[in-house]
């Protein structure tokens, strides 16, 4: 394998690790807080869960596509510079430039193509207090939520954090 293949094949693995590492979504979990939320009051209910049923809530998705944008752009950049370097026999450099800008462009106008919004799965939550029947949806697992006794923590106007009072079965490993 040619030193610019190898090249672009760790470039290649090491983008896909760091679009690959983040979740959309997993800051909006009834158990996530922010930095100003940490150690302070916030109202807590206890509630009746009556129902529990999948949904999809719509996240945003922007780092994501920022990430899909970057790669896009190094490893078309790199492989750009390589075919542009390849295929001019008389100025090597000038070829490889073209490459290089013609591919980061088209690399990173390929990572554009990427939703800055996604669906993750969540779950709807009817639940009973103070006589009333309400529902929150949450980011979450069906598994994570049965009927029952539940607390809702209040963190902000209209904000319903209902925790988690079930646990999913954890998988065996093979």
């Amino acid at each position: 394998m040619s030193r610019a293949l190898q090249t672009i094949s760790v470039t290649t693995v090491s983008m896909m690790i760091l679009v690959g590492c983040q979740t959309p979504g997993e800051n909006l979990k009834a158990n996530v807080y922010r930095a100003d939320q940490v150690n302070t009051a916030q109202e807590a209910k206890v509630v009746n869960i009556l129902a529990v049923l999948p949904a999809k809530i719509e996240a945003d998705n922007t780092q994501q596509k920022q990430a899909a944008q970057l790669a896009g752009g190094l490893l078309g950049a790199v492989a750009g510079g390589v075919a542009g370097s390849n295929m001019v026999s008389r100025n090597k450099v000038g070829g490889a430039t073209l490459g290089a800008v013609g591919g980061g462009t088209a690399g990173a106008l390929a990572g554009s193509l990427v939703s800055d919004k996604v669906l993750v799965d969540g779950v709807s939550i009817t639940y009973e207090y103070n006589g009333k029947t309400l529902n929150s949806a949450q980011v979450g697992q069906s598994c994570e939520y049965v009927p029952g006794k539940a607390v809702l923590i209040s963190t902000g106007a209209n904000e319903t954090r209902i925790q988690a009072n079930a646990t999913c079965p954890v998988k065996a490993s093979s």
